[in-house]
Parts: C-alpha cells; structure tokens; sequence
C-alpha cells in the first residue's frame, strides 16, 4: 500500500523499527468568488459574554441570537445590520461585545425609551433625566405607579396591595423627599392576637430589660430578653455581612436562633408572613434577616396621601413630557421599541420596568418567578375598633396551618384623609393562594368579617364591607439561593429593571430602576452615580 508503512498502524503491524511520521491531511479550501470579503472565523469573533438569568433574546431582524446564557455571536440572518463593536484599545471599561447597529433616528426620538412607569421604571427616568439624556416613560395603563395605586370610593382612600413602608429603606431616604411625602408611622411594635388574647410584641424602642419586663406571652422573661438582644444585634450588623451569611429558608432559620419556640410562634412567625407576604415562610433567610434588620431600625409608616403619592413624587421630578400613559409596546429592540397604536420609538438605549410577567413576554429569556397573591379587603365603620394606627396579627396557626387573616390596621387611625369624617376604614390582608367560588374572592368576606370579630373582641355585624382586591403577582417569591442583584443588563443597549430583579419590596423596586439607569449611563460613556446600592430588603 503505498505511503502503509510510514503510519503508526503500518509501523506495528510489519513490526518496524523505525519511528512512525504522522502526515497531516491536505485541507481543500473553495475558491472564494471575486469581490466577497473574507469570512470571520470563530478565531476573529470576540469572545461570547455571559448575561446569568437573561435567555433567548432577539435581534433587531428578529433572529435568535442569545440562547441560555450566552450570546452565541454575530447575527446569523444574511443582510443584517448587527455587527461587532471594535475592542477596546487600553481603555479601562471594556466595550460590549456586541451591539445592534443603530438605524436613523428622528429628532423626535428620545435617548432611552423606559417601558412601564412603576417605581423601578420612574427611578431609572429620574436618575436619566438627572444626567442630561432625554427619556420617554411609556405606561399601557391610563395611571403611573404600578401596584403603588390608590383608588378612591365614596371618600375612602383604598391602597392596592400589601404595601408598608420602612423609614429604615435607604433607597427610600435616597429617592424621595420624606418630608414632602408626609409619612405617618404605625405605632411602635405590633399587637398580636393568639388564644383568645391579644398583646404588644416586638416593640423596637423598648430596652432589653423592659422586653422583658412586659406581659406578652413569649417565654420567660429571659426568653423575651434573648428576643430584644437578638433583634438590637440584627439591627446593629452591616447588610453586607447578612448577605454573606449561610442561606435556608425563613422557617428553618427561626428554629437557629436559640430562640423559644413560644417567641416564633406567638412573634416572628407572623409578623414576618406580614412583612415578607409568605404565609409559608419559604423566603430566604438573608432577605428575612434584612427586613427584619430595617424593622428593628426604622418605623413601618405609610404616606397620608396613600402609596400612590410615592410614584406621584417620583413623577413630578421629571421634566414635562416624558411620561405618557395608555402606550402599549408590543416588542423591542436595542435601537427602540414598537407600539401598538403610535408606531416606532427609536432609541440609544431601552430600559425594560415592567412586572416580572410582563418583562418576560418582552423579554422570552427571562425567568419567571413565582409569586405570592395578596388579597386586601376594605370595611367601613362606624367607630373604629382600636384608637390606634398599630399592625394587628393572627398568630394562631389552625391543624398546623396559616391563618385566614395574615393582618389588619385602621387606616383611618393613621390619617384622617383616609375615611370621610365620622367613619373609620379597616384594611385586611389575606395571603396565598385560595379557592374562590363563583362570586370571586368576595366570597371570603363572611369568613374574614367573623375573623375580624374575634381579632378586634368586637361585634362587626355594622361594619359596611367596601371592596376586595386580589393581587395573583403581587410579590415575586425569594426562595433560597436569591440573588438580590440579579444582572439588569441584557445587551448594549437592552436593560431590565424591577422588584423582581432585587427584592420583593418598594426598596428592591427602586435601587433596581437606579442600577439599570447606571449601566446605561455607563455603556452611553456617561457619569453613572458610583454610590453602591445598599443591601437592604
């Protein structure tokens, strides 16, 4: 066989001596036609970036061009206008990858175009706006806020969803004005309902004797000593150091605490089902420990307005014209967005602000969370059941199960905007997910005006039963491990913001709309705000 003897094979079978030459085999290459340019190959691609939680996004032409977690390369569709941005030469911030090339824009067309005008999409316009670019703000719906709503009913304030703010939020004291926002805080501590009695629990501002001095039924006096020493040391660690620590579950890091159990029971256990919106106490420990840490620091409060003055306050700060309501985006891009009814919005940049749901159906990569429902009921009396503004709570638990009614405050107590004169209005909040009947979650009233009845040792036969509302997505669940600053950078030029890329609250709402405006302002080679977001629930 010709050439047999100068292989490894030919060598041993014929037992030669001499050492065997691998040929390399002649690579054929095709002629390449005239005029074509020469074809990248895989060694002239800038290497892939990674983007964890981001998945298939498109390009401008419609094509696939992420996948997982990986951006796979230039756009595979012929005639696109995507191609490679140049490297960087020696700068210190490295340039993306990749970017879309950016079609004629119209004098019209704003720098960013942000896509809902909840608190995470009005905090990224605000810090935008503040750096000199021009955004426009699009909201489907014919208000601004979100979740942060208010309605009005026959002079009753209703505020949508399970929302107590915290004094202690440090996004909050970031973003708004508190002065203006004319907050009142709850009375200190909460009062819990468990056996047939109710008590005071939990009351930060108390000294640690004094806790332990009190007569609310949570151990021995020691044991309510360790509760006050335990939350004084919570509220007195860094939020780095929490966020550093080993994560479970709520429910199995109560029980680490060498804490009682009477203690969790009958006050950790339900207030945290407050606070966190998880009857089942399946959310990550660090983020239990933050919000209890801003508990122990701060007061629970709401504005005397109701919670839509928070997105009425970010609103006003920016210029005129850059919110507008009642525009649908039905897809985007990098380079802008498209409308249902008013057309192409070209763009520098596009900043996703939506819910988790809605992001996910602009954004098909994204991983949906899942979420804890909220419904609130509202009734109306005609002398409030306590002459106090204070978080009332259930702590007892039937067969081992949550409660129907998570907790209840007289808002009118707290302010008296919230109720017309001579009435009190009482908020309840249900958690989880129920069975409804036929008549929808106003079917539960019976049921939660006779639990209200032994919450508040009052008679609620007279009480006017206002309105329901059911929230499915209320709050996106944190199940461990959950990371609190999830990437909100997608590609240059493509970012997303809200509760669900931080945490389930009015603070992970805003510090997530602010991270994303200054990856944007950093990718634009703008001054982004180097202030690091603080790690707090």
């Amino acid at each position: 066989m010709p050439g047999g003897g100068r292989t490894g094979l030919g060598a041993g079978a014929h037992g030669s001596t001499r050492r065997a030459r691998f040929t390399p085999p002649v690579t054929v290459r095709a002629r390449r036609p005239p005029n074509r340019p020469p074809r990248r190959t895989v060694r002239d691609r800038a290497p892939a970036q990674t983007f964890p939680g981001t998945g298939s996004v498109r390009c401008a032409c419609l094509t696939p061009i992420l996948t997982g977690h990986h951006i796979v390369g230039p756009c595979p569709a012929p005639r696109c206008p995507r191609r490679p941005e140049p490297r960087n030469q020696g700068g210190s911030t490295p340039v993306p990858t990749y970017d879309f090339t950016r079609r004629a824009r119209r004098p019209s067309d704003p720098d960013v175009v942000v896509v809902g005008a909840g608190l995470a999409g009005l905090a990224a316009a605000r810090a935008l706006t503040g750096q000199g670019l021009t955004v426009q703000l699009l909201e489907s719906s014919d208000r601004i806020g979100g979740r942060t709503a208010t309605r009005e009913l026959d002079g009753f304030r209703l505020d949508d969803g399970n929302h107590l703010l915290n004094t202690a939020f440090p996004e909050l004291r970031h973003a708004l004005d508190l002065d203006r926002l004319d907050l009142r805080p709850l009375a200190p501590g909460v009062l819990v309902h468990s056996a047939g009695r109710r008590y005071r629990a939990g009351d930060p501002q108390l000294t640690t004797a004094r806790q332990a001095a009190t007569r609310a039924p949570l151990g021995s006096p020691l044991d309510k000593a360790r509760l006050g020493s335990w939350l004084a040391r919570l509220a007195a660690t860094p939020a780095t150091r929490i966020q550093a620590r080993p994560e479970t579950t709520t429910a199995r890091a109560l029980t680490g605490h060498g804490l009682a159990p009477r203690t969790v029971d009958g006050f950790l256990r339900p207030l945290l089902s407050a606070l966190l919106g998880d009857p089942a106490l399946g959310t990550s420990s660090r983020i239990a420990e933050l919000v209890l840490r801003c508990y122990a620091r701060g007061r629970l409060c709401l504005p005397a307005g109701g919670i839509a003055a928070v997105p009425a306050q970010l609103a006003a700060a920016l210029p005129a014209g850059t919110v507008r309501t009642g525009v649908q985006v039905t897809a985007i891009a990098a380079d802008g967005v498209e409308t249902a009814r008013h057309g192409r919005i070209g763009a520098q940049a596009v900043l996703v602000a939506t819910d988790a749901r809605s992001a996910v159906d602009l954004l098909p990569g994204l991983r949906l969370p899942d979420f804890h429902p909220v419904t609130t009921f509202y009734h109306a009396a005609d002398r409030a059941p306590l002459s106090e503004a204070v978080l009332l709570l259930d702590a007892d638990r039937p067969g081992g199960h949550p409660p129907l009614v998570s907790h209840s405050l007289v808002l009118s107590e707290l302010h008296p905007s919230y109720a017309p004169s001579g009435q009190a209005l009482i908020a309840t909040t249900v958690l989880g997910r129920r069975s409804f009947d036929a008549g929808g979650p106003a079917g539960l009233e019976p049921a939660v005006r006779a639990k209200l009845a032994e919450l508040y040792g009052t008679s609620t036969r007279g009480w006017q039963f206002l309105s329901v509302r059911h929230v499915p997505d209320a709050l996106p669940a944190m199940p461990p491990p959950h990371n609190p600053r999830r990437p909100v950078r997608v590609l240059a030029g493509l970012y997303v913001a809200g509760d669900h890329r931080d945490t389930s609250t009015v603070q992970g709402a805003l510090v997530s709309g602010r991270r994303a405006a200054q990856a944007v302002l950093r990718d634009l080679g703008l001054p982004a705000d180097a202030r690091a977001a603080e790690a707090a629930a």
